[in-house]
C-alpha cells in the first residue's frame, strides 16, 4: 500500500466523552472518601484535602509552614527516618498549600498501603514541629525567595495580585521575606491546632483501589476524632478599586515583565465557557492571536499568553509576557488592540472550529491517567460544581457562537476594567 503523503489523515472532531464514575464512601467518623477506581497499574494516590489555606490564617505565612513542617519530625519519628520508611516501601508523599485549601498527597502501590496509612495518621496527628527544621525550612525559603524576588516576571505576579485583591487578601497575599523571618514555632503550631487537628477533611483517593482499601482506610483515618466547632476564617473584603497603572521600574533590566488583567469570577458562573472560548482565541494557546501578532509579527517577545486562573471564591483574567523595554508600550497598544477587534469583529467559522477542537483535544489529552481524572474531579468535588461539569465541558465549550464571543470580550474585556502592572521599564 502506497501513502499519499498529500493528503492529511482523516480525523473525527471530540464532541464527548467518558469517565468513570466517583464511588462515595463515608468513613466512620463521617469524613467522605471519594474513589476513582482505574485498574490499569498497581498503584494509588491518596489525597486528604483540608479547608486549611491561607484564608484561614491569622499570621501571615503559618499556613504554609504548618502544612510543610507535619513531615519533619513526630512523637516517635525523626524527619530522616520519616523519609527513609516511604522510601522503603517506594511510596512518595507531597504536602500541599495554597489560598483555600491545603493537602497531604501519598502515592504508592496499592500493595505497600497498609504499610503507608500508619505513618500518614502519624503524620496528621503527632507532629512535633521542631524548631531546627523550622529554620532550616525557613532559611530555604527565604533564600527562594530572594531570588525570586530579583526576577521580574515573578515580582509582576505579585504586584499584580495585590492589585486586584489587596495586599492582605488571601487572594492578593504572597510570601513576604520580612513576614517569615518574624513567623515563630508557636504561630505555627497554633495554626495547626486551629486549621490542621482533628479537623474534618475529604479524601480523594485514585488508581488501583476497591473494597478492600477503603477498609483499610476507615480502619486508619475514620476512627480519628472530628471537631464540629467552626474554623475561623478570612472576613476581610476587597480594597477599593484603584485603576492607576503600577509601574515598578529597574533600571538595570534590561526587558519589562507585563501584566494586564482584571478580578472575574469562578467556574460556576454561567459565563465561563464563553469567557474560557474568548480567552483562548486571544492567548489561550501557542497559535493565539496575541502570539501571532506581538510574537510572530513583531517579534517583541518569546511568548505571550492569557489565562483564567480561579479560586473557590474569586477568579481572574491575566495576559502576561515579557519584552524588551523599549517594547513596552508598543506591546501593550497591541495587546488592546486585539481585545478591541475581539469586541468589533466576528470570529471566522474556521479560527472558531480550530479553536474549539484544540481545546477539545487539550482537555481529553488532561485525562490520560487515574490522577490526572482526579484532579479534574477534585475541582468538582471541593467547590460544588455540578456533577456534570466534566461531563459536559466539551458540550458547552462547543456551544459557544462567535456573538457570544464578541458580547463576552465588551462585557468583561473593558479597557476601563483591566489592571495594568509593569515590572522593569517603559
Amino acid at each position: 500500500m502506497i501513502l499519499d503523503r498529500t493528503q492529511s489523515p482523516a480525523f473525527q472532531a471530540i464532541q464527548e466523552i467518558q469517565l468513570p464514575a466517583v464511588q462515595q464512601h463515608t468513613l466512620d467518623n463521617g469524613i467522605l472518601l471519594h474513589l476513582i477506581a482505574v485498574e490499569q497499574q498497581p498503584v494509588l494516590r491518596l489525597e486528604c484535602v483540608f479547608d486549611a489555606g491561607t484564608w484561614y490564617e491569622q499570621t501571615p505565612g503559618t499556613a504554609f509552614f504548618a502544612q510543610k513542617m507535619l513531615a519533619e519530625g513526630t512523637a516517635s519519628r525523626t524527619s530522616a527516618q520519616i523519609s527513609e520508611y516511604f522510601d522503603r516501601y517506594g511510596a512518595f508523599l507531597e504536602l500541599n498549600s495554597g489560598p483555600d485549601r491545603a493537602s497531604m498527597v501519598i502515592y504508592c502501590l496499592t500493595k505497600f498501603l497498609p504499610n503507608v496509612l500508619p505513618v500518614l495518621r502519624e503524620l496528621l496527628t503527632e507532629p512535633t514541629f521542631p524548631q531546627k527544621e523550622l529554620d532550616e525550612l525557613r532559611n530555604i525559603t527565604l533564600q527562594n525567595l530572594r531570588v525570586n524576588y530579583e526576577k521580574n516576571a515573578y515580582l509582576a505576579g505579585v504586584l499584580f495580585r495585590e492589585k486586584l485583591f489587596g495586599f492582605d487578601h488571601p487572594y492578593g497575599r504572597s510570601q513576604r521575606p520580612d513576614a517569615i523571618e518574624q513567623l515563630t514555632r508557636e504561630g505555627v503550631v497554633d495554626f495547626y491546632e486551629r486549621a490542621i487537628r482533628n479537623r474534618p477533611f475529604q479524601l480523594v483517593v485514585a488508581g488501583q483501589a476497591a473494597e478492600n482499601e477503603v477498609l483499610l482506610i476507615n480502619r486508619e483515618l475514620g476512627q480519628l476524632p472530628v471537631r464540629t466547632d467552626q474554623l475561623v476564617a478570612f472576613s476581610g473584603g476587597l480594597p477599593a478599586d484603584d485603576t492607576l497603572p503600577v509601574l515598578a521600574e529597574k533600571p538595570d533590566s534590561i526587558q519589562s515583565s507585563i501584566r494586564v488583567g482584571r478580578r472575574l469570577f469562578t467556574r460556576s458562573h454561567p459565563d465561563f465557557f464563553k469567557m474560557l472560548v474568548t480567552n483562548e482565541i486571544l492567548g489561550g494557546y501557542f497559535g493565539s492571536r496575541l502570539m501571532k501578532n506581538i510574537r510572530e509579527e513583531k517579534g517583541f517577545t518569546y511568548g505571550i499568553s492569557s489565562n483564567m486562573p480561579s479560586f473557590r471564591r474569586d477568579g481572574y483574567f491575566l495576559i502576561g509576557t515579557d519584552v524588551n523595554k523599549e517594547n513596552t508600550q508598543q506591546t501593550l497598544d497591541e495587546i488592546r488592540k486585539e481585545i478591541r477587534v475581539l469586541q468589533t469583529e466576528p470570529v471566522s467559522a474556521d479560527e472558531l472550529e480550530t479553536v474549539k477542537n484544540f481545546m477539545a483535544g487539550e482537555f481529553v489529552g488532561s485525562l490520560n491517567t487515574p490522577f490526572e481524572i482526579a484532579d479534574r474531579y477534585k475541582v468538582i468535588l471541593l467547590d460544588d460544581l455540578p456533577a456534570d461539569f466534566l461531563t459536559t465541558y466539551i458540550q458547552r465549550m462547543r456551544s459557544v457562537t462567535a456573538a457570544d464571543i464578541m458580547e463576552t470580550a465588551v462585557t468583561y474585556l473593558s479597557p476601563n476594567d483591566l489592571r495594568e502592572v509593569i515590572v522593569g521599564g517603559k
